[in-house]
């Protein structure tokens, strides 16, 4: 919500500013819808250009966490570290037999049923279940860092993905100056095609020609790039929740005493969503 807020402040500046400074805004309405067109239109056909279905509807769900920002709040961040250390308790005092029920079906679990904020992140299932698995089917003969390689593998592997939509929003940024100078250009052409005209009338074909190089900068400095900028952040922020797993999972076959488990977890969570030590571990015996 904070960024339709800014945005909202960006085009109250400009265009009030410019107002304020005695420009006509009749003039670039009258011929933004036009350069609009072109340059918009000329951005999505050069996306298209440049990638799939697929990448476009990643887009799209990108611009919508921009404006919804990080799913996980605070208290998740807790509740992770809950979930995982619960099931490595569980394996390492009634073995695999007693974990497989929960890591098979998630969703039939009892255990996942306290947590079911991960129930819908797909991710967050494949990465916990996953290891669990490996850990299982290992019979206890896997070393904490080769553990450790694999996890580390699969984060690199989804956060490189999942940062393709602000691969795509920085490209069009970048282009959006070069797109609304070709705007211009067609508007200087046509007002070369009218050059008997008189300078008054020159005078608004120009300006309106002038609108596109605005307009091509705006987009790009004032609302695209920073939304790719956005992006990138609110992806990042909700990555970090995948690392406790890959802490807790690998402290706890380390032969770690729980405290130093949870330290090991809760530190690698920002500050602004880093509950306490007594939180979690009073938390922690509350879920047993």
């Amino acid at each position: 919500m904070i960024s339709l807020v800014g945005l909202a402040v960006l085009l109250v500046m400009v265009f009030g500013g410019f107002a304020l400074a005695g420009g006509n805004l009749l003039v670039i309405a009258k011929a933004l819808p036009l350069e609009m067109l072109i340059i918009g239109g000329a951005a999505a056909g050069a996306t298209l250009v440049a990638t799939d279905i697929r990448g476009i509807k990643q887009m799209g769900a990108g611009l919508g966490l921009v404006i919804k920002g990080p799913k996980y709040k605070k208290p998740d961040y807790s509740a992770a570290i809950f979930l995982t250390a619960r099931l490595m308790k569980l394996f390492r005092t009634d073995g695999a037999v007693a974990v497989e029920p929960h890591i098979e079906d998630p969703k039939t679990s009892s255990l996942f049923a306290d947590y079911p904020q991960f129930l819908k992140d797909p991710f967050f299932l494949h990465l916990l279940c996953d290891s669990m698995r490996l850990l299982v089917v290992s019979t206890g003969t896997l070393s904490p860092q080769a553990v450790d390689d694999v996890i580390e593998t699969a984060l690199e592997t989804h956060h490189a993905a999942a940062l393709k939509p602000v691969d795509r929003l920085t490209t069009m940024s970048d282009a959006l100056p070069a797109l609304g100078i070709v705007a211009a250009v067609l508007g200087v052409i046509k007002t070369m095609g009218s050059i008997d005209q008189p300078p008054a009338i020159l005078g608004g074909m120009i300006g309106s020609a002038l609108v596109g190089t605005f307009l091509g900068v705006l987009l790009s400095y004032g609302i695209v790039g920073p939304m790719a900028a956005r992006l990138r952040n609110v992806i990042d922020a909700d990555a970090e929740i995948y690392l406790i797993i890959r802490r807790v999972i690998v402290a706890s076959l380390k032969g770690q005493p729980q405290p130093l488990v949870i330290e090991a977890a809760r530190t690698a969570i920002d500050p602004a969503n880093q509950p306490s030590f007594a939180e979690v571990f009073d938390g922690l015996r509350t879920a047993r």
